[in-house]
């Protein structure tokens, strides 16, 4: 994992991280959270990661994330998607 970008964003209260990933296979999420919580030292609840982008062919992998100071502050600017029903 290598650090690209790091900004710290007082109006939302996080850090927004932009990494760079080599790996084989596109990396999964939740592998993703968990080492990245495990490398700011923060809990997995305030971790979000915002995408997870790739080109074809190449093996490096551009991820980005947002860290919150608390789980409040991610419920309340994240949103959730919701899920549509098949009809």
């Amino acid at each position: 994992m290598e650090i690209k970008k790091e900004i710290d964003n007082f109006l939302f209260g996080r850090k927004e991280i932009e990494l760079t990933v080599k790996s084989n296979s596109s990396p999964k999420k939740e592998e993703m959270l968990k080492s990245v919580a495990k490398k700011f030292s923060v809990p997995e609840k305030n971790v979000h990661i915002e995408g997870i982008y790739g080109k074809f062919g190449s093996q490096e992998f551009k991820v980005v994330i947002k860290i919150y100071s608390s789980e409040e502050d991610k419920k309340r600017i994240e949103t959730k998607k919701k899920k549509v029903k098949k009809q």
